[in-house]
């Protein structure tokens, strides 16, 4: 019988999601507002029907984000086709150092964790880290639609959600560190040399070889051999696989180095002769629309859980101007310092200050922390906190960002 239920209510809703798609997206609405509607229904607050403590359940919670995550990183790489060489990328780069975690908005949550929670140095440091990162998976109303999009608007957003998601890795670090929950080495060295640059460089290395190296292999057996053709969905699935697994066991940052998989993969596609072209755009549609059915699932179940856990936490007076901050302060402030002297509009910039959308990366690193030993009491404190931020997130943006967007198109095509 409870399996009859769970089976009604998710054929209801994706059933719903796909007849109704189209209407949704006229509306000041986005599905993952339905989701965690109907998570907070069917959890403990409603149905009752699941119970996702994120104290009891934080390995599995963990295991499950970082699932979304990645895949949703590989589907974003796929779509930032434009050339390295190309002055855009100067954006994202910007938004994901300059803006998120090397300064600002890790710093400034930081010092209001401090000043205004009362949290310790490691606490904020690591509240400001799991926070920090835009996120890939439910920003995908804001994001570029294929390779050939040059909007300058989405593809900044796009690159920094991704960018940033591994970018946040080496505060999340420093803040367990302060804590007492990670080794950072004699005067942080073993911090900066290996959670820092090794980690970080030593990821995009990995994925960037084993991309170029995958693409090419398929390319050339379907070009000149006729072989390996078809089951594109393996190739997808086991090319994040065998990143991610190469690259925490070399103690790098699977985010990045399955990032770099996906933008390495997708400049296969520029390879000469007509042959190997279409070989690669054939493999380029199937891996792509795959890998884009699979980053909707996984947005389903997770989002449902996000609203399950609201009913495992309390809404008190500091979570709400704290989060009120963040959205009117903190992100604006920080984007507009990061984009300094950066060609971009003002309708660009206002934007770019307002979708700073959390979501599901912030839970991965959440409940990372959870699994490192964080106190009970801390734990709850940022549980509170970082749902609360995520909720509201999904509420606000997807509220806006339909009639954002629209504006911002007919205003573009006024030019």
């Amino acid at each position: 019988m409870y399996f009859a239920i769970w089976s009604l209510i998710i054929g209801a809703l994706l059933l719903t999601m796909a007849l109704a798609g189209t209407w949704l997206r006229r509306l000041p609405l986005s599905t993952a507002m339905l989701y965690l509607a109907a998570g907070f229904g069917i959890g403990p607050a409603g149905l009752a029907l699941m119970a996702p403590d994120p104290l009891v359940y934080s390995v599995i919670l963990e295991r499950a984000s970082e699932v979304a995550v990645l895949i949703s990183l590989f589907a974003v790489g796929l779509k930032l086709g434009l050339p390295f060489s190309d002055r855009g990328w100067r954006l994202p780069a910007r938004l994901a150092i300059v803006s998120m975690t090397m300064t600002m908005t890790v710093a400034m949550i930081a010092a209001i964790g401090m000043a205004g929670l009362g949290l310790s140095l490691g606490a904020s440091i690591l509240l400001g880290a799991i926070l920090a990162p835009t996120d890939p998976v439910l920003a995908s109303d804001v994001q570029v639609v294929e390779a050939s999009d040059r909007d300058r608007l989405r593809f900044s957003l796009t690159g920094e959600g991704a960018l940033n998601d591994g970018a946040a890795f080496p505060f999340v670090m420093l803040g367990l560190g302060l804590l007492g929950l990670h080794d950072l080495g004699t005067g942080g060295w073993r911090w900066l040399a290996v959670d820092v640059l090794w980690a970080t460089v030593g990821g995009l290395l990995i994925g960037g070889a084993l991309g170029t190296l995958v693409g090419r292999l398929v390319v050339y057996l379907r070009s000149r051999h006729k072989a390996s053709v078809g089951l594109d969905e393996f190739l997808a699935l086991g090319l994040i696989a065998l990143t991610y697994g190469l690259a925490v066991l070399s103690h790098t940052y699977g985010f990045l180095a399955v990032l770099a998989a996906g933008i390495a993969l997708q400049r296969v596609t520029e390879r000469p002769g007509e042959v190997a072209r279409t070989a690669s755009a054939d493999l380029m549609q199937e891996v792509q629309g795959f890998n884009e059915q699979l980053e909707r699932i996984a947005e389903v179940a997770i989002v449902l859980a996000i609203g399950g856990m609201l009913a495992y936490t309390y809404l008190h007076a500091s979570a709400v101007w704290f989060v009120l901050v963040l959205l009117l302060v903190v992100r604006p402030v920080s984007v507009w310092v990061g984009l300094l002297g950066a060609p971009v509009s003002r309708d660009q910039r206002v934007l770019i200050s307002w979708f700073g959308i959390r979501g599901i990366g912030s839970i991965y690193y959440l409940m990372f922390a959870i699994n490192h030993g964080l106190p009970r009491a801390l734990a709850e404190e940022l549980i509170a906190l970082t749902l609360a931020m995520v909720a509201a997130s999904i509420v606000v943006h997807g509220i806006s960002v339909t009639p954002l967007m629209s504006a911002y198109a007919r205003r573009k095509g006024r030019r």
